[in-house]
C-alpha cells in the first residue's frame, strides 16, 4: 500500500509547477493584451504537463503527441480569438489525458471526455487540496507539517547565508538586492492578482492531475437466464404500435410526399422565376425559409437515427431503408435551398458574422445528413456517426482559425456595395469599423474611392476617416506590446507600413465664378 509520505513528492512538485506557471501568467497576462503570450503560456502548460508525467516516455509512439499538439496550437499563432482558444484548450485536455493513459480511442468518448475535464477543472483544485488535508490526517498531521517545514529550513537558510556573502563580495548583487522594496512588493497585493492567480492556479492544476469524475456507476449485468426470460416476453405496448414498422412505414411516406411539395415550390418559385404573390419579395422568401428549413432536416435526421437503430427490425426493410435514403436526399436538397436562400438574401442586405456562421453551419447539417445515409449504407453504429460528425466539426472549426472573417466581410460588403458598384445597398461603414483592424484594407479601398468623388466633402465620409486615423493610432500603440504579436497582425502591420500614414481625404472646395 502506498504511503502517503511516498505519494507527497509527487504532489508538492505539482503545487511547485502550478505555482510557477501562475507567476508566468501575472507576467504574460495580467493587465497586458493578449496575442502570442497565449501560444506561449499553451506551450508551457504542454512542457509542463510532459514534466510530471515521466513514465510517458516508455511509449515508442510518444513524439506522436507533441506534433499533433502544435497542430492543434498553430491557429493560436494565427490570431486569438475564442474559437482557438477553444482548440487549443481541449487539444491540452486530450493531450494531459493521452500522457496519463486516460485517454480513450473513440472519438465520440474523447469528446465527451473533455466536456467532463471542463466541466470538473474548476474544482479539481480544491477537491484535490481537501482530500490531502484528509490524508493529513491519516497519517499524523503534526508530523507532516513538521517534515514540510524541516524540508526547507537548510536551504533557506544557507540560501539567506550566500546570497549575503555575494552582495558583501559583489557589488552588482549589492545592487540588486537594495532595489527591492518590500513596501512595494506588498503593493503588488490585490484582490483581482489574488482572484487571477487562484483562477490560473484552478486551471492549471487541472493539467497537471488531469483526472474525470465518476458519474456514472456500472449497471450489474443480468444473468443469462434473466436475458433469456425477457426475449420470451412478447408484449405489445403502445410504443410498439406508435413507433413499429407499420407506422415509421407510413411516415416515410408522407414525409418524403411532403418534402417533394416543398422542393417543387421551391424550384418554381425561387429558381424557376414565377411571379409570387402581392406583398411577398424575392428577398423575403429568401430569407423566410433560411433558417427553418435548417431546423426541419436536424428534426429529419433526429427521427431516422431514432427510427432506424442498428439491428433493428426496420432498419432491416429494403423498402423502409430507399425511403430513407430518398428523404434524405430531399433534406439535403432542403439545406442546399436554404445556402441558395441566404445568398439571395446577402447579396441584398450583404454580409455579418451572423450570415456566415450561418452558411458553415448549413454546410455542416449537409455533411452531418450525408453521413447519415453512409451510416445506414454500411452499417455503422450510431458511436461511428456521432465520431464522424465530431470530426468534421473540428475539421471546420480548425479550418475556420485561419480565415479572417472581418477582412472577408468587410471585403465583400465594400466590393458589392452602392457606391462602388452602382447597385445594391449603400455600404453601412460603421459596421465595418466595428469589425476592428481587419476591416482597415477594405475601408481603405472604400475612402480613396470616395476621395475620387464629390463624396469626399460629405461630412460622413469625413468623419469615418478620422475615425479610421484614430483607430490605426490606437492599433499601432497596441502592437507596440510584444504580447499582442500575432501573425495575422504581423502581416496587416506589413499593409499599413506598405501603405504608409493615413490621410484624411480632403474637402473639395466648389469653383468660382469668373468675374
Amino acid at each position: 500500500m502506498t504511503s502517503f509520505f511516498t505519494a507527497a513528492p509527487s504532489y508538492c512538485s505539482r503545487i511547485g509547477v502550478a505555482i510557477v506557471l501562475a507567476a508566468l501568467a501575472d507576467f504574460l497576462f495580467y493587465g497586458q493584451p493578449a496575442g502570442i503570450t497565449v501560444l506561449l503560456f499553451a506551450l508551457l502548460i504542454a512542457a509542463a504537463v510532459v514534466a510530471v508525467h515521466p513514465a510517458a516516455f516508455s511509449d515508442g509512439r510518444v513524439w506522436l503527441k507533441p506534433i499533433a499538439l502544435l497542430l492543434a496550437l498553430l491557429p493560436l499563432a494565427e490570431n486569438v480569438s475564442a474559437l482557438s482558444v477553444s482548440i487549443a484548450l481541449a487539444a491540452l485536455v486530450v493531450f494531459a489525458l493521452s500522457l496519463s493513459g486516460r485517454l480513450r480511442h473513440s472519438l465520440a468518448r474523447i469528446a465527451g471526455q473533455i466536456a467532463l475535464f471542463g466541466l470538473a477543472a474548476p474544482f479539481r483544485f480544491a477537491s484535490d487540496f481537501i482530500r490531502w488535508r484528509k490524508t493529513a490526517r491519516r497519517f499524523g498531521r503534526r508530523r507532516i507539517r513538521l517534515a514540510a517545514i524541516a524540508v526547507w529550513v537548510m536551504p533557506l537558510t544557507l540560501g539567506a547565508v550566500f546570497l549575503a556573502l555575494f552582495g558583501a563580495a559583489n557589488p552588482v548583487i549589492d545592487y540588486w538586492l537594495s532595489l527591492i522594496d518590500l513596501l512595494k512588493l506588498l503593493d503588488l497585493i490585490q484582490l483581482a492578482r489574488i482572484a487571477f492567480w487562484l483562477f490560473v492556479l484552478a486551471g492549471v492544476w487541472a493539467f497537471l492531475r488531469p483526472r474525470l469524475p465518476r458519474l456514472v456507476r456500472r449497471i450489474p449485468r443480468a444473468a443469462p437466464a434473466d436475458i433469456s426470460a425477457q426475449a420470451d416476453k412478447t408484449i405489445t405496448t403502445i410504443e410498439d404500435i406508435l413507433f413499429g414498422k407499420a407506422a415509421i412505414l407510413r411516415a416515410l411516406i408522407v414525409f418524403n410526399m411532403l418534402f417533394a411539395l416543398q422542393t417543387v415550390l421551391d424550384a418554381t418559385y425561387l429558381w424557376g422565376g414565377m411571379a409570387l404573390p402581392d406583398g411577398l419579395s424575392y428577398a423575403a422568401y429568401a430569407h423566410r425559409g433560411a433558417y427553418p428549413l435548417v431546423v426541419t432536416a436536424l428534426l429529419a435526421a433526429g427521427f431516422v437515427l431514432a427510427a432506424l437503430r442498428p439491428g433493428s427490425e426496420t432498419s432491416a426493410d429494403p423498402l423502409i431503408r430507399w425511403l430513407v435514403y430518398a428523404w434524405v436526399a430531399q433534406n439535403i436538397m432542403l439545406v442546399v435551398s436554404s445556402i441558395l436562400r441566404l445568398d439571395l438574401y446577402i447579396g441584398i442586405y450583404a454580409l455579418t458574422y451572423w450570415r456566415v456562421a450561418a452558411f458553415v453551419w448549413m454546410g455542416l447539417v449537409v455533411s452531418g445528413l450525408a453521413l447519415i445515409i453512409a451510416r445506414i449504407a454500411l452499417g455503422k453504429s450510431n458511436e461511428w456517426l456521432l465520431s464522424a460528425n465530431l470530426l468534421t466539426l473540428s475539421l471546420t472549426l480548425y479550418a475556420g482559425c485561419f480565415i479572417n472573417f472581418a477582412a472577408l466581410i468587410a471585403n465583400y460588403n465594400v466590393d458589392h456595395s452602392l457606391e462602388m458598384t452602382g447597385q445594391g445597398i449603400s455600404l453601412d461603414a460603421w459596421y465595418l469599423r466595428s469589425l476592428g483592424p481587419g476591416a482597415f484594407p477594405a475601408l481603405d479601398r472604400f475612402l480613396d474611392h470616395q476621395n475620387r468623388t464629390a463624396a469626399a466633402n460629405n461630412p460622413v465620409v469625413r468623419e469615418l476617416a478620422g475615425r479610421r486615423g484614430s483607430d490605426e493610432g490606437w492599433y499601432h500603440t497596441l502592437q507596440q506590446n510584444w504580447r499582442a504579436w500575432s501573425f495575422r497582425d504581423w502581416r496587416l502591420l506589413g499593409y499599413l507600413d506598405t501603405r504608409g500614414p493615413f490621410v484624411i481625404p480632403s474637402a473639395t472646395r466648389p469653383s468660382m465664378p469668373g468675374r
